[in-house]
């Protein structure tokens, strides 16, 4: 037998943790990594967090998991602190980012179904979008990497650039439901959406009766310093996948919605056998009652400015190599320029300077430091960043 136990779906690198400590991740031999990937944005509270290890310690000591058949007193109030905290009217919790998509999805055919529009399927996406990797998300996506043997995808979806508004508006006709787009393209390369784009979509939208999806996976959650990315560009979805920092390392997801999103969604239209579990709800109440709040997400808009200021400064050491700093708040990615490739910088970064990052799309090594870093860790980043380059240079 050759394959590995583990199917192997992930080219795996040698760091092998074993521990975190808040913003440090410690292998199986003792070493010792900042980790400024936190599970691709997951770890918002670093490692380790006491008041989220005791939340779930607590919860797992009294009750982890019921079906969803019988009424659920740690849901109910943690959506309503969602609801209250977002334009949303009602949740359904998802296990991850894909999953809160695939529920949007269904929510949007379904509202025109419900409202005697049945042919209104198409969803418009984007290039360069990262929505999950089940057979409706990639379905979203015209990358040849996710898309490549999967094929016949699912129907009613169309690909169109992302930032052209015209493009969009050319694209909708009598069959189209909605629009899918990441507010800031994570995988994609750590692009924002223009608010001019953004806010045409919104636009287009109220004038043709279709719905707005956000995919808020990775910039949600504090990550671009308001508590959802949209928040900055004065618009609001009518529906929104949100995952990866909303339970800050514990599988959790949630997809929210309008009351006229939603009203499709009656019973038996969807379902879950984990999702909304006892324990990922008293995971998520834990990490919501540290990050939804002025103060903290003034701290994440202070730290980001900081590291991106700090990243600024180190490109014209070495131009060659460096391009640009691009993302938002602690959301942030160096550009590389072509005499360079984000993921062997990236595994250099790893194996020879003790810095965990993230490649991304157009040549981007992304940034993504858990939301509680401090001075410190910035300062030892950047010494890191800095030293990797130089040997990348002397390398190359």
């Amino acid at each position: 037998m050759t394959i590995t136990p583990l199917m192997p779906v992930y080219p795996r690198c040698g760091v092998r943790p074993v521990r975190g400590e808040g913003c440090h991740l410690i292998g199986e031999r003792g070493e010792r990594y900042l980790d400024f990937a936190s599970g691709i944005a997951v770890n918002i509270l670093g490692h380790g967090h006491p008041a989220l290890v005791k939340a779930i310690a607590d919860q797992a000591a009294t009750l982890m998991h019921v079906s969803n058949l019988y009424g659920s007193p740690q849901g109910e109030a943690f959506a309503q602190k969602l609801v209250d905290k977002t334009f949303a009217d009602t949740v359904f919790f998802t296990n991850s980012g894909a999953e809160a998509v695939e529920c949007a999805l269904k929510a949007a055919r379904r509202y025109h179904y419900v409202n005697g529009a049945p042919e209104r399927v198409k969803i418009i996406s984007f290039t360069n979008a990262f929505h999950g990797r089940t057979l409706g998300t990639i379905s979203a996506t015209n990358q040849p990497k996710m898309r490549d043997g999967f094929e016949p995808l699912l129907s009613g979806f169309e690909v169109v650039p992302f930032n052209d508004l015209e493009a969009a508006k050319a694209a909708v006709d009598d069959t189209t439901a909605g629009f899918l787009v990441e507010t800031v393209q994570g995988e994609g390369g750590m692009t924002p959406a223009t608010p001019e784009f953004l806010k045409g979509l919104r636009q287009i939208c109220d004038e043709q009766g279709l719905l707005l999806i956000l995919d808020e996976v990775q910039c949600g959650y504090c990550r671009t310093g308001t508590f959802f990315a949209h928040e900055q560009y004065g618009i609001a979805p009518d529906l929104m996948a949100v995952a990866k920092g909303i339970g800050g390392g514990f599988p959790l997801g949630a997809c929210l919605a309008t009351e006229e999103a939603a009203r499709g969604m009656v019973a038996g239209t969807h379902g879950s056998t984990y999702g909304g579990n006892p324990l990922a709800m008293a995971a998520g109440e834990a990490v919501f009652e540290i990050v939804a709040n002025d103060e903290f997400l003034a701290n994440v808009r202070k730290m980001g400015d900081r590291l991106r200021q700090s990243l600024e400064q180190l490109i014209p050491n070495h131009d060659h190599l460096f391009d640009s700093v691009r993302g938002v708040g602690l959301m942030l990615g160096i550009k590389l320029k072509d005499t360079a490739e984000a993921r062997g910088f990236v595994a250099h970064l790893r194996d020879n300077h003790g810095l965990l990052t993230v490649a991304a799309g157009e040549n981007v090594v992304r940034i993504l430091p858990p939301l509680v870093i401090e001075e410190s860790h910035i300062a030892e980043c950047i010494e890191k960043l800095s030293a990797a380059a130089r040997d990348y240079e002397a390398a190359a």
